[in-house]
């Protein structure tokens, strides 16, 4: 199994160490990946799998 660098889904940058989130997004259970800043700012994200807009 391959394993990809984690990138947020709002602004795109790379994920290093314990900065940001994973969770699975409350439709689908797809895992969304977050950095602290989008979090901390409440910035949109969009499932890629189905879809779903978040805060």
């Amino acid at each position: 199994m391959t394993e990809k660098s984690d990138r947020c889904m709002s602004c795109g940058v790379t994920l290093i160490g314990p900065d940001g989130a994973r969770f699975p997004c409350p439709n689908c259970g797809e895992i969304i990946t977050r950095c602290n800043r989008c979090r901390k700012q409440s910035n949109p994200y969009t499932c890629p799998n189905c879809g779903f807009l978040g805060p």
